[in-house]
């Protein structure tokens, strides 16, 4: 599996983006980071069922920068890239990529530890939801990750 990583607001390439390859299960398959021209490669068997979370790592100097995204049920093929647009911090994201966004903190929620946290909670305190009902999923994940912070 390949692509590249980019910004939503140009072309520009995002550089040190995380892309975690799971199965339905949420085993990790692999991971990589992207390159200086927002490219990654990761080894995925061809023809399995994955779902694929882009996001920062918080040891990195980007940990606060980028909202994260996620793809599922997307059937591995290494013959066409799976390019993604990602959303700074602070810029308002529409209600689609908003739940794209949420959708990927969800599925954080339950692969990663503590020191994850901290970064979350920076990153979901400054999204601007346009749904009621987005503003409650994201309230959730905001005390969820807060009391991960915290313990």
């Amino acid at each position: 599996m390949h692509g590249h990583v980019r910004t939503i607001t140009g072309d520009e390439p995002i550089f040190m983006i995380k892309v975690s390859v799971y199965r339905p299960d949420l085993t990790l398959i692999g991971h990589a980071y992207t390159h200086d021209d927002g490219s990654y490669s990761v080894d995925v068997p061809a023809g399995e069922t994955v779902t694929i979370r882009f996001d920062t790592h918080y040891s990195l100097n980007n940990a606060d920068s980028w909202q994260p995204s996620l793809v599922t049920d997307l059937v591995a093929d290494d013959a066409v890239p799976l390019d993604r647009r990602m959303v700074p911090v602070g810029q308002f994201a529409d209600t689609a990529r908003g739940i794209d966004v949420l959708a990927a903190f969800l599925l954080a929620s339950a692969v990663e530890g503590p020191e994850y946290a901290a970064h979350a909670t920076t990153r979901l305190s400054q999204i601007k939801q346009n749904t009621l009902f987005l503003q409650h999923v994201q309230a959730a994940l905001l005390r969820h990750f807060t009391e991960q912070a915290d313990a």
